[in-house]
């Protein structure tokens, strides 16, 4: 039988490997529209889009934890 806590743990490795892919991911999309030596431009615009995509993902799943969904107890 898996307990909460190790179902907790395993959900949370495999949330921080998709987010590591999605940061490599994200990363080199951005340096494939930068000319090389524009390295804290290239950050700061990594950061941007980083911090854009946080705020959609966060908004959304805050108006979908708002949403009445599920039987009612």
């Amino acid at each position: 039988m898996i307990t909460r806590a190790v179902l907790s743990l395993a959900t949370v490795a495999f949330g921080l490997l998709a987010a590591g892919a999605w940061n490599k991911f994200i990363a080199d999309l951005v340096g494939q529209f930068l000319k090389n030596g524009s390295g804290v431009w290239a950050e700061l615009l990594y950061a941007v889009v980083v911090t854009v995509l946080a705020v959609l993902v966060i908004g959304h799943l805050n108006k979908l934890a708002q949403k009445d969904i599920g039987p009612k107890i």
